[in-house]
């Protein structure tokens, strides 16, 4: 088969960052005035998610530290939903890879699934909350800010959704994305917030935003009657500083590896153009792809393969690293079931491209419009089929950096990681 030719392109984002995390995180922080709620000696909950969020060990020690310079206890607490497999031993180890551990953050770390119902929503529905953040003296939350991979609203990943559904734990995760079917998160958020604030009230927080290169741009403290229109201004933000692909159609995207720390869907739908429809783009939907080719799993994402049903082919190796049992619990925690349906596997390289290619349309393979990207969470370089060439020429914001080449396959038939190859 007569495969694309293609080049490296390098995006030019707002690279947009801040150059000392934890001193910015210590002064939005003081900014809360919390010493003034807090007394010598109580205890604070610190929920930790498990996204993997830019220097997040270093921002969580940073809040450790200052609970601890105001004289509080803070501790730790896994704030995930149903992820790490639903088991407390399994939510920790999520922790302990990204760096989060009780030497690295300097406090213990308190992991649980149990829960306490604070009592029932308008909707009808019940509202779990950690038992073990539950009886903490107080509780700080703290999450990135970005758009959600399934639903849209003024509020979508951030704050809130920690406060409901990360700490709501399997129970709570299983509840609300089941409410979301019926009801917009707008509408959960009004049922569910002001009993949590009741029951269960929270310090404060801190707002994370980061830039398209995987880096904190922006760290905010906002007081807890602050948290939705906080929440929707920075999203604005977000949206306009998410990674992207560099063209707006593609006939077929291989990406090297999919993950709980890239995406809560394992690749980011808003990237792709799937976040309403696994394998179509809606009308007003942004890019439009034609086909998704993985071709491994992160390490981090400990064997939850959530996202292979995003795509129409995949190595066969993704389908032997996959954790199944925790890649079904998360799927069947956040409603989006078909995100765990197997993908067409073959065991090569070539052999899942020579398929994909034949699917894609009319055009010559070596005139397909291919995209390759290592994953929907790391988009500074990626490579681009021949076909592209003069586009990516008239554009002031990509940077060519190779000339169009083969595809590097080695003996077996097999691709190196998009790192690997320049």
């Amino acid at each position: 088969m007569n495969y694309p030719k293609v080049f490296r392109v390098r995006q030019h984002f707002d690279s947009t960052r801040l150059d000392d995390v934890a001193a910015t995180v210590r002064r939005e922080l003081e900014s809360l005035d919390l010493q003034e709620q807090v007394r010598p000696g109580q205890s604070v909950a610190v929920p930790v998610g498990s996204r993997g969020i830019a220097n997040l060990a270093e921002i969580t020690r940073a809040i450790v530290d200052y609970f601890q310079s105001i004289g509080a206890r803070p501790f730790i607490v896994p704030a995930m939903g149903s992820h790490g497999s639903s088991t407390a031993e399994g939510q920790r180890a999520v922790l302990e890879s990204y760096g989060v551990t009780e030497a690295s953050v300097g406090c213990p770390i308190r992991s649980c699934v149990e829960t306490v119902v604070l009592g029932r929503t308008p909707q009808g529905f019940d509202i779990h909350f950690d038992r073990i953040a539950y009886e903490a003296d107080h509780r700080f939350l703290f999450n990135r800010i970005k758009p959600h991979t399934s639903f849209t609203g003024s509020v979508e990943s951030g704050l809130m959704k920690m406060l409901l559904i990360g700490l709501g734990n399997p129970e709570g995760a299983r509840t609300y994305h089941r409410a979301i079917r019926q009801f917009t998160f707008d509408e959960i958020i009004r049922g569910t917030a002001p009993l949590v604030w009741e029951k269960c009230p929270v310090l404060g927080g801190l707002a994370i935003v980061e830039n398209a290169y995987d880096e904190t741009m922006l760290l905010k403290g906002v007081r807890p009657e602050a948290f939705e229109p906080t929440e929707r201004d920075l999203l604005t933000v977000a949206r306009e500083n998410m990674p992207r692909l560099p063209f707006d159609t593609a006939d077929l995207l291989l990406i090297d590896r999919i993950g709980k720390d890239i995406s809560g869907t394992g690749l980011d739908t808003n990237v792709v153009g799937r976040k309403t429809n696994d394998h179509r783009a809606a009308d007003d939907e942004w890019p439009k792809i034609g086909r998704i080719l993985l071709r491994g799993l992160s390490p981090a994402s400990h064997g939850n393969a959530i996202g292979i049903g995003i795509a129409e082919f995949c190595r066969s190796r993704v389908l032997r690293e996959a954790d199944w049992e925790a890649t079904r619990l998360n799927v069947l925690s956040s409603g989006r079931v078909s995100a765990a349906m197997a993908a067409l596997d073959y065991e090569t390289d070539q052999d899942v491209l020579d398929v994909a290619l034949k699917t894609v349309g009319l055009a010559p393979p070596e005139q397909v419009r291919l995209l390759w990207i290592a994953d929907t969470l790391h988009l500074a370089e990626v490579e681009c089929a021949e076909i592209y060439l003069d586009e990516a020429r008239n554009r002031s914001d990509l940077e060519i950096l190779t000339p169009p080449r083969n595809l590097p396959w080695d003996a077996d038939g097999n691709l190196p990681d998009l790192g690997y190859f320049s």
